[in-house]
């Protein structure tokens, strides 16, 4: 008996099936499995794009156009050259202002007054004696202790660099010298020492200075007894107002202006104002980085819309090359290629012309089948019989019958030579009608040439041509072709309605204009074509002529005939000649008609 107290073994400890978890756990698995086949797919296809060459073009072309106008950008030339002046005419307002307040604060040395006694003499009624205004300036000299606060508080909230030199020169106050309430630090400091530039730092400065250099000349700091040396102090000491911009070591561009300080029209020194290392190169460096991210935005727009516009032309037309490789290597196979027609553009062209070109190919290869069948099929019967007669020959008893042997045998190779002969026209014509080109051919002239040598040469049948044009001028019956390949033509279909016409019948050719084509029409007197020969008498190798012997026509005429008219864009088509209803009512055959209809030129 079967111990029902055991615990089932397919339940787990908390009594769930472990198949059903593991159900839940496959359905977790295709649930995740999903988006991880969509990225898989995703980085194919940008992997894809990314490896094509045409893909990196359109990426490589459309960035170095963006690259070349955010360069030009980047560069700022009038926008500097605007800043730079804009910022000289705000220094010589704030210097002017400045220059105003210094010499308000400036105070007379002492508190007397020097009195010449002789001048004082001299005086008129209503003069008084004062100083003389050249002397006052010599009276009024800069005093740093009370001008200090003054350019600490105008100078801080600018971050600009002031100077103050005296009539001669000499630097009398510099705002880096400045500290707490506007306390004068007498004595110099040594230069601080600067650790050398890095590799990046100095490719920033090279690039720096590359950018903002142009012409201007190097700023250099001068010796405090040397204030001359700055062109701008020189010319204020003179009482002119001037400005100067100058690039320093780092590559940043330094502006500075000196103005007069005067009072009383006398020049008591010269007030330098100049902006700060940085002070410019910040703003225009701001400018640049905004364009940057500009940059940024705008290439990885870029970037996507390449990506996109190369899916749109790199994607059809590598599929288009795997196609014709396929066709290539699988010849016996019939590969279609991706239809892109719809789309109204190159693309779409080149999808049309290779699927064109593909089912031409194809059809030919049928077609070169289809012959080399029928060939060997045509070939292989009166090789046959020519065997049968060769094996046969030896065994004959008397001479009848060796010479009905050797009768079928000349009928056999008579046979053979005919089918070669056709079957090289035939296996030659599609080459000769592609190599050789178009010319105007004059179909009045050929049908009364060919009509003629027909009348003349009536090989074994009394059955006359004759031609009659309709309806346009004499130059008005033109078709672009080859000549002796029409005129084939026109002997094959001539050739056949003689072959089925009863002797001193007519074959009556008439050539007509319709609009933009040429009707060249054959009719003959014959009993006319049966209804199941009018679909068969133009395919290869077909014969229908029950009052010739068997192998008499190799079948390849009318088929050349409209391989010939096909290929000059022409039709042919053959029916039969109905006559009036009898008194039985049966409607009679009056003969067969060839119909042959070409593109006028």
């Amino acid at each position: 008996m079967l111990d029902r107290t055991q615990p089932d073994e397919s339940l787990d400890a908390d009594g769930t099936s472990p198949n059903a978890a593991g159900g839940d756990a496959d359905r977790t698995r295709r649930g995740w499995q999903r988006p991880l086949d969509w990225l898989r797919r995703a980085r194919q296809f940008f992997v894809a794009l990314t490896f094509s060459s045409l893909t990196r073009r359109i990426v490589s072309l459309n960035l170095a156009g963006l690259c070349a106008l955010v360069a030009s950008i980047l560069y700022l030339s009038q926008f500097r050259a605007g800043l730079i002046d804009a910022r000289a005419q705000s220094l010589l307002v704030q210097a002017e202002i400045i220059a105003s307040a210094i010499a308000a604060s400036a105070t007379v040395e002492t508190n007397t007054i020097t009195i010449d006694p002789d001048r004082l003499l001299d005086l008129k009624p209503g003069e008084t004696y004062g100083v003389p205004d050249e002397l006052s300036g010599l009276d009024f000299p800069i005093n740093p202790e009370r001008v200090a606060p003054v350019l600490r508080r105008l100078i801080s909230p600018t971050k600009t660099r002031a100077r103050i030199y005296d009539r001669d020169g000499v630097l009398i106050l510099d705002s880096r010298s400045l500290y707490g309430r506007g306390d004068v630090l007498r004595f110099e400091l040594p230069p601080p020492t600067t650790e050398k530039p890095g590799f990046a730092e100095r490719t920033m400065i090279a690039v720096r200075t590359w950018l903002n250099r142009g012409d201007l000349p190097l700023y250099r700091e001068l010796g405090p007894e040397n204030g001359n040396g700055y062109q701008e102090v020189q010319q204020s000491l003179d009482g002119l107002k001037s400005s100067m911009v100058r690039i320093n070591e780092r590559g940043e561009v330094i502006v500075s202006v000196a103005v007069p300080v005067q009072r009383f029209r006398a020049v008591h020194g010269s007030l330098m104002l100049s902006t700060q290392g940085d002070d410019i190169d910040q703003m225009v460096t701001a400018e640049r980085l905004a364009i940057l991210k500009v940059f940024a935005v705008a290439a990885v727009v870029m970037i996507v819309l390449s990506l996109l516009l190369a899916s749109t032309i790199a994607g059809p037309v590598r599929r288009l090359a795997d196609s014709a490789e396929r066709v290539r290597r699988r010849i016996r196979t019939r590969v279609e290629i991706p239809d892109f027609t719809r789309r109204r553009d190159e693309i779409g062209h080149l999808s049309g012309a290779l699927r064109d070109m593909t089912d031409a190919l194809y059809n030919r290869i049928e077609a070169i089948e289809m012959f080399a069948a029928d060939v060997s099929h045509e070939l292989k019967n009166p090789l046959t019989s020519l065997r049968s007669a060769v094996e046969t020959l030896p065994l004959a008893k008397n001479d009848n019958s060796r010479g009905r042997l050797l009768a079928v045998i000349e009928h056999d190779v008579r046979r053979l030579d005919r089918l070669i002969s056709d079957i090289s026209d035939a296996s030659r014509l599609d080459a000769e009608l592609q190599r050789n080109d178009t010319a105007p051919v004059d179909v009045r002239r050929l049908l009364t040439t060919l009509t003629s040598v027909a009348n003349e040469t009536k090989l074994g049948h009394d059955v006359g041509v004759e031609v009659r044009f309709e309806g346009a001028a004499s130059d008005a019956f033109s078709v672009p072709g080859h000549d002796s390949r029409l005129g084939q033509v026109i002997t094959n279909l001539v050739t056949n309605a003689q072959s089925f016409s009863t002797p001193g019948g007519k074959v009556r050719i008439v050539c007509r204009r319709l609009k933009g084509k040429i009707e060249i029409v054959v009719d003959d007197d014959g009993p006319g074509i049966g209804l199941d020969a009018l679909e068969r008498i133009f395919e290869r190798f077909y014969t229908d002529r029950p009052h010739q012997g068997f192998g008499q026509n190799s079948g390849l005429g009318l088929s050349i005939s409209k391989q010939i008219v096909e290929a000059h864009s022409g039709t042919i088509w053959a029916e039969n000649r109905i006559g009036p209803a009898n008194a039985d009512g049966e409607i009679p055959v009056l003969g067969a008609r060839f119909v042959v209809r070409l593109p006028a030129t």
